[in-house]
């Protein structure tokens, strides 16, 4: 038995209310808000958030797909930075699915057939202002945990391929150009209908034994006549279809809304609709609990975005910076030797004296014990603000950065800059997470990751 043992999705906390860019452009629909993610978080951050609510205390024997439309990198591998930051074993084997909508479904259906596998998937939606992206995506990240013990049994699969240029955007480029849409619904409205009908065929399922249906794809009106297929009362997306599409990482969303409304013995069907058709049907096992797993971030905190803020945070409002030098980027030799500390934040507990030292070093602060040291990931310890600042002068997009000092449960201070914290004033006490973002992007491209805090949030448990 193959299928997915976990599952969890990451939605940011920012929320861009579409009235707002009507209002300022004077064009557009201004019903609803759509998920942002913040100016220090890109694909890759998105993806580390999921894949460590889906993991859990778990480690994964096969392989690490990572699927976007947006890489932050070209010929280096993003997904190894996942692998990283996700405080998997050098052993995982960590792969690219890049700059295609249809990676979801591509890392998906190869994680499946591997057997074993984490599979994540991860997109910033936007485009020029004013245009259909802009307004209807979502920034947002999904991911899957592959084994032998599931929660919602692979059942089948099915997939076809078309060539057919309707949406494309050059490497580098911020506008995505699209054909028509009914040209859209000509080529892919069949293409659905014949995946869906094989795997079903194989699988002897009739469309009347579904109880979850769900179609992703660009394209609205090819989306609407595909679900007319099947019984109304399985094609509803819940809250999920109100955030917006959410390129590689949609069908992943919509999945996970799925599993989170299904009970255990009900069939779930998942097509991907874009450069062809890819179908997955799952059968949920007795292990699935229905609801409250994956899909906290929508009836939990979240935060008003400027539409200024929004164009600022993705480049297409350049705005004077703080007046400093120019920021230099992490060199090769020093990321290569505090790689376990700044992608995985893990600190070093002291053999001889107990101490925790944060960052990790060959000699204790406090015993000067030297080279012994046990690793100890810090992700999941309990933090508190000591105390804090605000910094006007710092490299951060978003002025003034707010800085915080943080005490660990069982020991350790160290300062970071707080996350998502646009309009939140910090106090001594406070509790706070850890957050994998990027610190800063130097010239030459080179993206500084590092680990920040940000508020604890009563979704957060």
């Amino acid at each position: 038995m193959v299928g997915i043992d976990s599952y969890a999705v990451y939605i940011p906390i920012g929320r861009l209310g579409r009235a707002a860019i009507a209002a300022t452009l004077g064009a557009g629909r201004g019903r609803g808000a759509r998920p942002v993610a913040s100016y220090d978080e890109d694909s890759t951050t998105l993806a580390v958030a999921a894949a460590r609510h889906a993991l859990g205390q778990r480690q994964v024997s096969g392989s690490l797909w990572f699927a976007t439309s947006r890489p932050v990198y070209q010929e280096k591998s993003n997904a190894v930075t996942v692998a990283a930051a996700a405080g998997l074993d050098e052993q995982c084997a960590a792969y690219d699915v890049g700059a295609a909508l249809r990676g979801g479904a591509g890392a998906l259906r190869a994680g499946l057939a591997e057997g074993s596998a984490l599979v994540v998937a991860a997109d910033l939606r936007y485009a020029l202002p004013g245009s259909a992206d802009e307004a209807d995506g979502a920034d947002a990240a999904a991911a899957f945990v592959v084994g032998g013990e599931p929660v919602a049994e692979l059942v089948g699969m099915a997939s076809l391929t078309r060539e057919f240029l309707d949406r494309w955007r050059e490497p580098g480029a911020v506008r995505t150009r699209t054909w028509e849409e009914r040209f859209g619904v000509e080529e892919y409205v069949p293409l659905a209908q014949r995946a869906v009908d094989d795997v079903l065929g194989r699988c002897d399922v009739k469309r009347q034994d579904l109880a979850h249906v769900v179609v992703s794809t660009p394209h609205a009106r090819a989306r609407a006549t595909v679900l007319r297929a099947f019984p109304a009362e399985a094609t509803g997306r819940g809250a999920v279809g109100e955030l917006g599409y959410a390129g590689a990482a949609d069908l992943g969303l919509g999945l996970v809304a799925a599993f989170e409304q299904a009970r255990p013995g009900d069939l779930v069907l998942a097509v991907s609709v874009t450069d062809g058709a890819d179908a997955f049907l799952f059968r949920m096992t007795e292990r699935h609990r229905p609801g409250g797993r994956g899909l906290e971030a929508l009836t939990g905190s979240t935060a008003e975005v400027s539409y200024a803020d929004f164009l600022t945070w993705r480049g297409l409002l350049p705005r004077e910076p703080a007046r400093r030098p120019d920021v230099k980027p992490p060199v090769p030799p020093a990321s290569r030797r505090t790689t376990g500390w700044k992608f995985g934040f893990v600190a070093g507990r002291c053999r001889e004296c107990g101490y925790r030292n944060l960052p990790p070093r060959r000699v204790c602060l406090r015993c000067n014990a030297r080279d012994a040291f046990d690793p100890e990931p810090m992700v999941d310890v309990p933090a508190r603000v000591a105390t804090f600042t605000d910094d006007w002068l710092s490299e951060s997009v978003q002025l003034p950065a707010k800085v915080v000092a943080v005490d660990f449960e069982g020991g350790g201070r160290f300062e970071f800059e707080m996350a998502d914290a646009v309009g939140h004033q910090p106090s001594i006490g406070d509790r706070v997470v850890p957050t994998f973002r990027v610190a800063s992007v130097a010239a030459n491209g080179v993206r500084n990751y590092i680990w920040k805090v940000r508020p604890h949030r009563e979704e957060d448990r």
